[in-house]
């Protein structure tokens, strides 16, 4: 798909998260440096890069756990966020888990219940935590973010504690639900593979600013082995070197 291409499919598509000259000081260390990203509904997004440039800041800037020392963030809609770790109260089962502080709703139980079934753990239901897998824990910590039935889902590096095949379950899983309640998506990975299987569009950031953009051009269900998708890597892998440099 062109540029042009990608523009005309999503230009229609609601905006649901923006970054509009954002700068982010902590006392003199400037985090992020007149960033500007647009999100629009069934978009997914990678932020990828160093470490310390300002990715896991943009997504506190989308949930609203930061504020900007300059520009404007404007998100529409609900946004829920998914950690590295899943975070769950092991005092509560798990269907309590996914709803949190919303236990008094009177539907509360059943749509912890159907966000478990898109996870695939209804049978985990009156579980508690200690008795999961850690890719269990964190389908329940996807089944939280779902709950709260975001038009935005933020994703700070979900499946980097995860083995290998479990980690590949978990992507496979969040591009189901992708597909089937078309939120949109800004992941912040490591993994340029990882990058590359979930995203319609990778950012990269260095020193707190954006230094390339490119959109896959790559139909889903994406191969790793394919010389499209490698191709795409090593172009990827320049930008980033380049980005250090």
């Amino acid at each position: 798909m062109s540029e042009l291409a990608y523009q005309t499919e999503h230009e229609v598509a609601p905006v649901v998260a923006k970054l509009s000259g954002v700068r982010k000081r902590y006392c003199e260390n400037t985090v992020l440096d007149n960033v500007d990203i647009t999100v629009r509904k069934g978009e997914v997004v990678a932020l990828v890069g160093p470490s310390g440039t300002g990715k896991t800041t943009v997504l506190r800037l989308l949930a609203g756990l930061e504020s900007a020392s300059e520009g404007r963030t404007e998100v529409t809609g609900n946004t829920s966020v998914v950690f590295q770790e899943p975070r769950l109260i092991q005092a509560l089962r798990v269907w309590k888990n996914v709803l949190l502080d919303d236990s008094l709703k009177p539907d509360a139980r059943e749509r912890a219940l159907t966000a478990l079934q898109d996870v695939g753990l209804e049978e985990k239901l009156e579980s508690w935590p200690v008795s999961l897998s850690g890719g269990q824990a964190q389908r329940v910590a996807v089944a939280r973010a779902l709950y709260r039935r975001p038009d935005l889902m933020l994703l700070d590096e979900p499946f980097s504690a995860l083995d290998a095949f479990t980690r590949r379950s978990i992507q496979s899983l969040v591009l189901k639900l992708w597909a089937k309640y078309r939120f949109g998506v800004v992941i912040v990975t490591h993994d340029l593979d990882e990058a590359l299987l979930l995203a319609d569009r990778i950012v990269i950031l260095s020193k707190g600013r954006i230094c390339h953009e490119t959109h896959v051009d790559l139909a889903r269900e994406r191969d790793v082995t394919s010389p499209e998708f490698n191709a795409l890597k090593r172009d990827l892998l320049r930008q980033f070197s380049l980005s250090l440099s």
